[in-house]
């Protein structure tokens, strides 16, 4: 079990006090509850006291976008009563590891990641929540995965659709990263059709993924249900810098 120091604590306790801050100032001037917006601690680069310590704080909803180091973290927390998140772009032969601890996936692009997580999570007798993650550059085309990963916006039914069809799992929405120097106003209007489209077709699909530290004003101005923090709350990347 990691240790948590109690300096760390109160550090992590001010940044986290000041994202809520930001988060209800942003629900604010949108007309929106803050109750309708979840906050999934980015933990990447960070050690396992840090998710203790964010635990400790009240968060339950944990990040990680690679499953090498997702997988022992959450081995380690296991003793906590934690909602894992799996944000980062996924290769299919890593659908059986994640689908041991995972309990939502955001970053579902592709009908042979979808075969692959719905067949291990079956395995391991577990269901998992999927978002299907949209890719958002103005020059995305169908079929193709930029480098962050997503499908073209028109192909994200039918992504959708697959999800449905797999017993392990249950199709939660939509996901999306803003296009680099892009603007996010714009990019997550376009999401937010995408998951209005989607909706429409399976009402329980509710969850937006969007926004990060830098741009969560944009995205709960565009309707995100969940924002995915790193750096606002745990400091730059392998650091405890606030």
């Amino acid at each position: 079990m990691s240790d948590i120091d109690p300096a760390r604590t109160e550090q992590i306790r001010a940044n986290l006090q000041a994202a809520r801050d930001r988060i209800e100032a942003a629900c604010a001037k949108a007309g929106r509850s803050p109750s309708e917006v979840s906050l999934v601690a980015v933990t990447k680069t960070h050690p396992a006291s840090d998710v203790r310590a964010l635990a400790s704080l009240g968060v339950v909803d944990v990040g990680e976008n690679r499953d090498q180091e997702a997988a022992p973290k959450a081995a380690e927390t296991a003793d906590l009563d934690l909602t894992w998140h799996f944000v980062g772009q996924l290769q299919t032969n890593k659908a059986r590891s994640v689908a041991s601890y995972a309990d939502v996936v955001h970053s579902v692009d592709r009908a042979r990641l979808v075969r692959a997580l719905g067949d291990r999570a079956a395995e391991a007798g577990r269901t998992l929540t999927c978002l299907v993650q949209v890719n958002l550059d103005d020059d995305s085309e169908a079929g193709v995965l930029g480098p962050r990963g997503g499908v073209d916006p028109s192909d994200a039914p039918g992504i959708a659709d697959l999800i449905e069809e797999q017993e392990a799992l249950s199709l939660g929405g939509v996901m999306a990263v803003a296009p680099l120097g892009g603007d996010p106003y714009t990019a997550f209007g376009r999401l937010h059709e995408v998951a209005g489209r989607i909706r429409d077709r399976y009402p329980r699909a509710t969850m937006i993924s969007a926004g990060m530290s830098g741009d969560l004003e944009a995205a709960i101005e565009r309707g995100a249900t969940h924002l995915r923090l790193g750096a606002a709350l745990l400091g730059a990347r392998g650091t405890n810098v606030g």
